[in-house]
């Protein structure tokens, strides 16, 4: 039984990125931001148990890739597709053709370019070419999060201009441009697979989880946009120590 235990956890993975989209169709953007969420934490855990039980399969990788279009392409897309739709207002040419929202669709399309190309590259076997989707999909999840419900939990410090600034349908379009390219760019990015405990070897990672975790306390959900680019700029900062 334990081979399909990986298998399971991906499935759990899917059906969180089918239940995102559906919740997209139903306008309710908070729940299907969470079953994001949700798929992120089943994706880590369906490798972890792969290599905890050493139930690693051909089958296993390939369906891992597919659930991941999923949930973080397609529903993230979604997503950002709705918020283009419903702050396109004004009188640019774009917006007035209704041609912005379709911005969103470079999300699931990069996202299966980076998923294609991870399957095939073996560079990518400890650490990541290009933005992993769950870091990409997470990062847009949180948008409609922060835009709903972050005026109603307290933090240390207010940052109103994260819904000013993700409220804004050329930044938002903007930003699907620019992550649709970080997945499929050339960037090297660390990866969380902790092969031991130890400080010595895993800095960066202990690092990234440190800073992580104060973020959130400080700013909670606004601090996930911050958590990916903190993530972006550690990896950097280790690309370059690495080269040295």
């Amino acid at each position: 039984m334990k081979k399909h235990i990986p298998n399971a956890l991906t499935t759990l993975n899917l059906v969180c990125g089918l239940f995102s989209i559906t919740m997209v169709f139903q306008n309710h953007l908070i729940w299907a931001a969470s079953f994001i969420f949700l798929a992120a934490v089943f994706d880590y855990l369906d490798g972890t148990a792969a290599r905890l039980l050493k139930a690693y399969s051909e089958m296993g990788k390939q369906m891992d890739s597919l659930a991941d279009v999923v949930s973080f392409g397609v529903a993230p897309g979604i997503i950002v597709f709705q918020l283009l739709s419903l702050n396109c207002t004004s009188c640019n040419i774009l917006e007035r053709w209704h041609i912005i929202p379709y911005f969103a669709f470079l999300i699931p399309v990069c996202s299966a370019l980076r998923l294609a190309k991870f399957n095939i590259d073996p560079r990518q076997a400890v650490n990541f070419i290009g933005l992993p989707t769950p870091a990409n999909a997470i990062f847009f999840a949180s948008i409609p999060m922060i835009l709903l419900i972050q005026g109603r939990i307290h933090t240390f410090i207010e940052l109103d201009f994260m819904v000013v600034l993700f409220s804004n349908p050329r930044v938002l379009a903007i930003l699907s441009v620019v992550f649709s390219y970080l997945l499929i760019s050339e960037i090297h990015l660390f990866s969380m697979k902790f092969k031991s405990m130890a400080w010595k070897g895993n800095e960066h990672r202990f690092i990234f989880l440190i800073l992580s975790l104060v973020l959130l306390v400080i700013f909670s959900i606004s601090a996930v946009p911050m958590v990916i680019l903190l993530y972006l700029f550690l990896s950097l900062i280790y690309q370059k120590r690495m080269q040295e």
